[in-house]
């Protein structure tokens, strides 16, 4: 009967403890949009060119209070500042729910290609140019979830790229 008794005592105290243990541990309060910050770039310098020859990696933290972030269609998308183009868009696969309820958070690294000087005297985009020898951009980034919430919006640091 003692053992009993002292068997029982130690589980009741294992169990408040983990109770009390479990409810240190809170839910993240992350809103259901996604939410962006920036991280940095590898480099601040491509060399103008059509065919992907150059390219920086962007790397940027996100979160996500649902935990829907993922789909097999395109929903992280890359705009050129100087004219609005979406230069380039992403996907996640979707990610596992388990857990996902809870909110998520992790960091992203994007590879984007170079793209074209803008010359402001009208020359045609991707020449070389002696007047105009460096041209600078910045990315807009964004991401849209599973139910079609918009992050906000970040921006690299501004990239010069060489119009040689």
């Amino acid at each position: 009967m003692h053992m009993t008794r002292s068997i029982l005592y130690h589980l009741i105290v294992a169990l408040l403890g983990i109770t009390w243990l479990s409810s240190c541990v809170r839910k993240p309060d992350f809103p259901i949009e996604p939410q962006l910050t920036f991280v940095g770039m590898n480099d601040n310098v491509m060399v103008q060119n059509s065919f992907n020859t150059d390219s920086i990696v962007v790397t940027f933290s996100f979160t996500d209070g649902d935990g829907d972030i993922g789909s097999d269609s395109s929903n992280i998308f890359v705009v050129d500042t100087r004219d609005e183009f979406k230069a380039a868009s992403f996907f996640i696969d979707d990610l596992p729910e388990e857990g996902a309820s809870r909110g998520i958070e992790g960091e992203i690294s994007l590879t984007i290609y170079t793209t074209c000087c803008i010359f402001p005297d009208g020359t045609p985009p991707c020449q070389a140019s002696l007047v105009y020898p460096t041209d600078t951009l910045q990315y807009e980034i964004y991401m849209v979830d599973r139910a079609g919430n918009e992050s906000n919006k970040i921006r690299t640091n501004p990239i010069i790229i060489l119009c040689q």
